[in-house]
């Protein structure tokens, strides 16, 4: 599932890839609109994973999975054909969004459907984590390829990666979940489980981060390169595609700290320590590339340190009878806060002046230090409300 989940990531972020080099300047985006159409992947995926991953409560998650994942192909070869500018790449991207919303938390889902019983939290983590590595792919080859073939062929050449998790699908042994009680959109017991609510507000804390530094990083590195000179190996391609691979050890250390500390205790350290790393990023965004790589570093270990935990955390306090449910909202809420953060920060760089300007970035990196802050909030407020947490 691990494999397949890097086929189906593929894609991911050929968008955010190519933005600062090729749609920011062909197609004459702002940069609220460059965020717009980065996060409309994500608005896609919200918008159908509720359906899709409640769905998993009453059919085989594989089935799903294996539509998601066409979807998702199909998606990204139409942006790489047909897409001419804002609103078509809106549309296609969402798309692309749409069949992911049909293998990401399916794919969790069908992978736990074939644990055996008992603590789960390394397995999940294991495929959480993997996400970061698929980033990381997506970043090294969408950007590689358009260099030398242009942006269209990123997009040609990262669909055929959705046909892996096809390919898995096959060879999966099926499994029919029991019958679900109730209507299929019910969340009312999720809304209940506050200890579950708990994890899925943090995560969407978590999103609104990840996905904002996600989307800006390639132009962020690029405005450093600009200032300074290209006067080390340490290009955009270079920063991007290890920002995203250190994520991957970095939440599966962060479940295991949360094993042993207590997990509530662990994700609000590591968000206290990512908001004061970005604030540093920020105000030293006009100094020298030696200081700012270091501080960048940190935050990709940051970041994603909490990812594994939270998720974790969600599908061990969740009822067996709504998993598929919570999942579903877990990623409702995740996503919708990924899409606000990579607009929000398009807009915070309009505010302060543009993508070139040192005072635009400190602005940048505020609203992602103020957006994860929000996730210690929502832990703090499920323990009071379900001490028996």
């Amino acid at each position: 599932m691990c494999v397949g989940q890097l086929g189906s990531l593929l894609p991911h972020v050929v968008v955010p890839s190519i933005l600062a080099a090729f749609l920011i300047p062909e197609w004459q985006l702002t940069g609220a609109q460059a965020g717009l159409l980065a996060g409309s992947g994500a608005a896609g995926y919200m918008l159908t994973v509720p359906l899709l991953a409640a769905l998993t409560d009453r059919i085989d998650a594989r089935k799903i999975l294996i539509a998601g994942s066409v979807l998702n192909a199909l998606g990204t070869l139409l942006f790489g054909v047909f897409a001419s500018g804002l609103w078509t790449g809106v549309l296609f991207n969402a798309i692309v969004g749409i069949g992911f919303a049909g293998a990401y938390m399916p794919g969790l889902k069908a992978l736990t459907d074939r644990l055996a019983p008992g603590d789960s939290s390394r397995a999940v983590t294991l495929y959480t984590s993997s996400f970061s590595l698929g980033v990381g792919l997506s970043f090294l080859v969408a950007q590689l390829v358009a260099a030398s073939w242009g942006w269209r062929a990123a997009f040609l050449v990262t669909a055929f990666g959705p046909i892996i998790m096809f390919v898995v699908c096959l060879v999966l042994p099926p499994v029919e979940p029991k019958p679900a009680q109730g209507r299929l959109l019910d969340f009312a017991p999720v809304f209940r489980n506050k200890t579950a609510m708990g994890f899925v507000l943090g995560y969407g804390a978590h999103c609104f981060e990840l996905y904002g530094i996600r989307t800006w990083i390639v132009a962020f590195w690029t405005f450093v390169v600009l200032r300074y000179g290209q006067t080390s190996i340490f290009t955009p391609i270079v920063v991007s595609v290890v920002f995203s691979l250190l994520a991957m050890p970095a939440s599966i250390l962060g479940n295991e700290l949360a094993l042993k500390f207590g997990r509530h205790r662990a994700i609000t350290a590591v968000m206290f320590s990512s908001a004061i790393v970005a604030l540093m990023i920020g105000l030293s965004a006009d100094k020298s590339p030696w200081l700012l790589l270091p501080l960048l570093l940190i935050y990709a270990l940051t970041v994603p340190a909490d990812s594994g935990a939270l998720t974790s955390g969600m599908t061990m306090a969740a009822d067996p009878r709504y998993r598929g449910a919570t999942m579903a909202m877990h990623s409702t809420v995740g996503f919708s806060l990924s899409a606000l953060g990579a607009w929000g920060i398009g807009i915070a760089l309009d505010s302060a002046g543009g993508p070139s300007n040192p005072s635009a970035w400190m602005a940048a990196f505020s609203v992602l230090a103020l957006g994860i802050m929000l996730g210690p909030l929502a832990l703090y407020w499920s323990r009071a409300t379900a001490p028996q947490a």
